[in-house]
């Protein structure tokens, strides 16, 4: 991690987990020693709605306190948002987009309005099917915020994200494995 830190914003749809996963990044980053912010921005509140959410992670002191305009990385955790929202818009061009959807690259890049940076897909559908029998997009988006962006080492946020799905799910121990899975997967299918 950059020593001035990293400024991530996450788009999503209300009940598909950026917000949540913002909120992990954020907890789990803090308990590595990192100084984190991590907050969503509230519109209309209800399921399906277009919703964003913004992480800053710094090895220094954070003295800004405002939503990310210029961020290093987005995260895109429903596809669709693409045709009705500038997911690039302030993106920095030595950063980089994540994108949930099973196409490749080069299918995403005509709709991304000419973005030039990095650009990574991961299909968190078929990751999340297969890991916890049903769609969860927001721990396979996760593990692809941090593989990415580098705000961490790889072996501390698995074992950070097993510490906090033992605390969350503590009642359905079953949810745990799967979620690990999920991680893991994604780390594997972007290489990292």
């Amino acid at each position: 991690m950059r020593t001035n830190g990293i400024e991530i914003r996450w788009h999503g749809r209300g009940g598909q987990g950026a917000k949540t996963a913002a909120l992990l990044l954020a907890d789990v980053c803090f308990k590595t020693g990192a100084n984190v912010q991590g907050f969503p921005e509230y519109g209309p509140e209800r399921m399906g709605a277009p919703i964003t959410a913004f992480n800053r992670i710094s090895k220094e002191e954070i003295r800004v306190h405002s939503n990310i305009y210029t961020p290093d990385l987005v995260v895109v955790v429903d596809e669709t948002l693409l045709s009705s929202v500038d997911v690039t818009a302030g993106l920095k061009e030595d950063g980089a987009i994540i994108i949930n959807t099973p196409k490749s690259v080069d299918e995403i890049k005509p709709l991304l309005k000419g973005y030039k940076g990095d650009v990574y897909t991961v299909d968190a559908r078929t990751i999340s099917v297969n890991a916890l029998g049903k769609y969860f997009p927001n721990s396979p988006m996760l593990a692809a915020a941090v593989a990415v962006s580098e705000v961490m080492d790889k072996e501390a946020f698995i074992t950070e994200m097993r510490t906090s799905y033992q605390h969350k799910f503590a009642k359905k121990p079953e949810v745990i494995e799967g979620n690990m899975k999920a991680l893991t997967d994604t780390f594997t299918a972007l290489g990292k």
